[in-house]
C-alpha cells in the first residue's frame, strides 16, 4: 500500500482543476473506452459532486488512473474504472478484506482491499467489470487485482482475483489472508 496516501476531505480549487485537466486529457487520449460518451457530460457530473472528485483524486493518488468507460447501456450514471496498466502500485500488498486481515497473525499486511476501497470511496470490480475493462486494453499482465468475492466462497476462507496472461483472462482463488507485492485491487466509481 502506498504509505504516502491520506484521504483527502477537501481539495482546493486549484487541486480540483489539476485533477480535471488530468481526466480530460486521460478521456481524450483513450477514446475507445467510452466512444458513446462526452466530455461535457462528464464534466457536467464532476462539477456538482464534490464526493466524486476527492475519490477520483484518492484513485489518482494510489496510482489507478481512473478513467470513464462504457457502462450499461441503460445507465445514467457515469462509471470510472482504474486504467492503470498494472494494478494500482499505491494499492498493492493487501488482503480480501478485514476478517482476513484479523486472521494473519504472522506478517499481516497494513490493510485489506475490502477496507482501502471503502474509505477511498470506491468498490472493488466484479468479474463481469473486470472482464469488460480487459476489452478496452491489455491490464494486470505482470500484476493481479482481487475482485468481488461471492459470499458462499468467502465463508469457506477464499477470495477470488485476475489477471492477463497469454492473452487471456483467468479468474483464480487464493486464501482470503493472503497478499503479495504484486496483487492489489481495481475499483470503479459510478457518478
Amino acid at each position: 500500500m502506498n504509505k504516502e496516501f491520506e484521504m483527502r476531505r477537501t481539495l482546493s480549487t486549484d487541486e480540483k482543476s489539476e485533477l480535471l485537466v488530468v481526466l480530460k486529457t486521460r478521456f481524450d487520449k483513450n477514446m475507445k473506452r467510452h466512444k458513446n460518451i462526452k466530455w461535457h457530460d462528464v464534466l457536467d457530473k464532476l462539477e456538482s459532486n464534490e464526493q466524486a472528485l476527492i475519490t477520483l483524486q484518492a484513485m489518482e493518488q494510489t496510482n489507478g488512473e481512473p478513467d470513464v468507460i462504457e457502462g450499461e447501456s441503460d445507465s445514467v450514471e457515469i462509471l470510472f474504472v482504474d486504467c492503470s496498466e498494472q494494478t494500482p502500485s499505491g494499492r498493492r500488498k493487501v488482503c480480501y478484506d478485514d476478517l482476513a486481515l484479523e486472521s494473519r497473525k504472522k506478517y499481516p499486511p497494513e490493510a485489506s482491499a475490502v477496507s482501502l476501497a471503502k474509505e477511498i470511496g470506491v468498490e472493488l470490480l466484479d468479474e463481469t467489470q473486470y472482464r469488460r475493462l480487459q476489452k478496452l486494453g491489455e491490464f494486470d499482465t505482470k500484476t493481479s487485482s482481487w475482485i468481488q468475492t461471492p459470499e458462499k466462497i468467502r465463508q469457506l476462507g477464499g477470495a477470488l482475483f485476475c489477471d492477463r496472461r497469454y492473452d487471456t483472462v483467468f479468474v483464480y482463488h487464493n486464501g482470503a489472508e493472503s497478499y503479495y507485492a504484486s496483487r492489489g485491487f481495481r475499483a470503479s466509481l459510478k457518478v
